[in-house]
């Protein structure tokens, strides 16, 4: 068994309130909270947030929130390292062996993903597990801006590659990491040699900065819960 904590900071400028922003009737962390009750991984599921609104709706739904996280924790600006280590010294759990940090807008997981992630790097004693998906398109062969109406490769020696004889890229999809507790304690921003990844359907990786995103999160969670 080991700790799942939830990342909820108030004051999201792009989305208004984005962490409990009503998805489908309910706040929207409340998924995340169920999705980390489903897997039977967790010991203890502790929201991270500086509000006590969102305290009070994460509890609600089955989270513990057993302090309000600083505000200078809490800003646009600090890394989300830093935040589990607070957790975890405020919650006196450096001795769990993982520590899973769920992000709260995350939506179109599977308790699947998390019990398979939390297999891989235990059975292969890695010290960081990221959750990863394809690009859909291959930044190999992205354009820059030059001036004000003009574009070129931005990497020229991939230019006579096609498409599907490129190097596939992947990208942190921003839903969950895992740590092993020792190291995170100690983690200076560089990730740990022994980093593996937890491949995800590329439409599970919707991180959510926008209107935009939202709306097609909602899309894609009422597409996909009526097709399964």
């Amino acid at each position: 068994m080991t700790i799942c904590i939830i990342p909820a900071r108030s004051g999201s400028k792009r989305v208004k309130d984005k962490n409990i922003k009503i998805f489908h009737g309910k706040p929207i962390i409340s998924y995340a909270i169920k999705l980390a009750k489903s897997c039977g991984l967790f010991k203890r599921i502790i929201v991270s947030t500086d509000s006590s609104k969102i305290s009070k709706i994460a509890e609600k739904y089955g989270a513990e929130v057993p302090f309000l996280r600083s505000k200078k924790l809490a800003n646009d600006f600090t890394p989300t390292s830093e935040v589990l280590i607070d957790c975890i010294k405020k919650i006196s759990s450096q001795a769990t062996e993982y520590h899973f940090c769920l992000y709260p807008t995350t939506t179109l997981l599977c308790k699947k993903d998390l019990i398979d992630s939390f297999k891989k790097i235990k059975k292969n004693d890695f010290d960081h597990l990221v959750a990863v998906s394809y690009y859909n398109v291959n930044p190999y062969r992205a354009f820059k801006f030059v001036g004000k109406n003009r574009i070129k490769f931005k990497l020229k020696k991939f230019i006579p590659f096609r498409f599907q004889d490129l190097p596939r890229l992947c990208h942190d999809t921003g839903s969950f990491y895992i740590y092993k507790t020792k190291n995170l304690l100690k983690f200076n921003g560089k990730f740990p040699k022994k980093t593996t990844y937890y491949l995800l359907d590329t439409y599970k990786a919707i991180n959510i900065d926008t209107e935009s995103d939202f709306k097609f999160a909602e899309y894609m969670f009422k597409y996909i819960k009526n097709k399964y």
